[in-house]
């Protein structure tokens, strides 16, 4: 069965299953998991093809047809997974693993293949001509981002903005009542609708611009309905399982190459803009205040085997503690830094959170710490260490060894090792991006070939 065409070359339709379960949609989130995981991928496949379909229609007036079946493919995914949970909510059936039409599910998405497309359009209309829809549809799904705009590309989740609200009024209907008003049905998926039309146009399917018009109900009017046998969807044929495995490979490829490579870009931009005059990287400065005669600052603990320290003490290098004014500060193995305030009242500091944690404990005035032999490292103001293996402690007192410290502490470190790691994750993370890019191309060109050779073989 197949529905003729309206007009315009987006085609949603729907159907409302009865008896739909009371409780099911409530945990809808949660079955549907699985399908967010893979879309996460084939999404990115869509961003990356529809910017080589960008340059294809730029400068041959032609989507690559392969690249469109696949697009198409992950709107489909896309529309029939929002159907099933929080962008309708009108089927209990789960949607199947699959970029093909599935004309059997309740919901069905079928684009018409453009055989030319505009090259001048393809410049202005996702992010220019679009933008009135965008309005529109912004007030649909915005908040949970069904379908948002986001940097020239189309997103596509599930469950926000008034489509998200109805389905939820839907769904407290189905509990209560056991039924979905058909109202409320057409209304949603009349805003459906409007969004797949504008996720088409923007991802450069067609050069139709969407109506504003509000097409509710499970069909679109106008429809003809045509009992016939279906062609062979030989685009579909292209794109097997295999292959789009092969589409997600590439795309967690993709991201995390893009993640070691801006982890690499972001070490090299620190690396040549953020150090001192000495050298030195800093943390900002952060204020810490104790009641007693001095801060102390947890252990620190530092175990490296005797053959991995030369590579630890390359990537650190020196280490140095700088105050806003005059206090003493020492750094001491742990075990000296106990017997030392032991008897003292200080407060320990604990700077692992977001922010400062005081634990304060009894005690008299403190010894003399300029006079003390234990302190690796020791000065007004500012002190500078080199890291050694074993447990470590920095104090902070008064110069004047009075009660109340109240200062301002950076930390900075050499890091030398920095610019050579920060290279390594950039040419890293520069290989993986070029291998995902390589490995969705090779698929894209194998769906290709199998899709003619299909035609070839349905022919003949």
């Amino acid at each position: 069965m197949t529905t003729a065409a309206t007009g315009y070359p987006v085609h949603v339709h729907a159907r409302l299953d009865p008896g739909l379960s009371r409780w099911l949609w409530l945990v809808k989130w949660f079955l549907a998991i699985p399908h967010y995981l893979v879309l996460a991928f084939l999404w990115l496949g869509f961003a990356v093809f529809s910017l080589v379909a960008f340059f294809a229609i730029l400068f041959t007036g032609r989507y690559p047809r392969v690249l469109f079946d696949f697009n198409v493919g992950v709107l489909r995914w896309s529309w029939r997974v929002a159907y099933y949970t929080y962008g309708a909510l009108a089927t209990d059936r789960y949607p199947p693993f699959s970029l093909g039409p599935e004309p059997g599910y309740p919901a069905t998405l079928d684009i018409e293949y453009p055989e030319h497309l505009s090259r001048g359009l393809v410049l202005v209309k996702w992010w220019l001509l679009a933008i009135p829809h965008y309005l529109v549809v912004g007030v649909f799904v915005s908040g949970g981002s069904y379908i948002a705009y986001q940097t020239g590309q189309i997103i596509y989740n599930s469950g926000g903005g008034l489509v998200g609200l109805m389905a939820l009024f839907a769904g407290v209907a189905l509990l209560f009542t056991g039924r979905y008003p058909k109202g409320l049905f057409d209304f949603v998926l009349g805003m459906d609708r409007w969004a797949l039309r504008v996720a088409a146009y923007a991802g450069l399917m067609t050069d139709t611009y969407p109506p504003f018009r509000f097409d509710s109900g499970g069909d679109e009017p106008g429809a003809t309905t045509i009992e016939q046998a279906p062609p062979p969807d030989l685009g579909h044929r292209g794109w097997s399982a295999g292959r789009v495995i092969a589409v997600v490979i590439g795309a967690l490829l993709l991201l995390t190459g893009g993640a070691v490579a801006g982890t690499g870009g972001f070490g090299l931009w620190a690396d040549s803009t953020q150090r001192d005059q000495a050298g030195f990287l800093s943390t900002g400065q952060e204020s810490f205040r104790g009641e007693g005669y001095a801060l102390e600052f947890g252990t620190l603990e530092l175990r490296w085997t005797d053959a991995d320290w030369a590579l630890a003490d390359g990537w650190l290098g020196e280490v140095r503690l700088r105050a806003d004014d005059d206090v003493f500060i020492g750094i001491g193995r742990t075990d000296d830094v106990n017997r030392y305030l032991s008897g003292v009242e200080h407060d320990e500091v604990t700077t692992t959170g977001p922010a400062a944690t005081y634990r304060h404990r009894g005690g008299g005035a403190p010894a003399d710490p300029a006079v003390q032999t234990f302190w690796a490292s020791s000065g007004t103001g500012q002190v500078t260490w080199r890291a050694e293996q074993g447990s470590w402690s920095a104090v902070v007192l008064n110069a004047d060894r009075s009660r109340v410290v109240d200062t301002r502490l950076s930390a900075q470190a050499e890091v030398p090792a920095l610019r050579p790691v920060s290279i390594g994750l950039l040419v890293g993370g520069g290989v993986l991006l070029l291998l995902g890019l390589v490995v969705m191309l090779v698929a894209a060109l194998s769906a290709g070939q199998s899709r003619r050779n299909g035609t070839t073989t349905s022919v003949r």
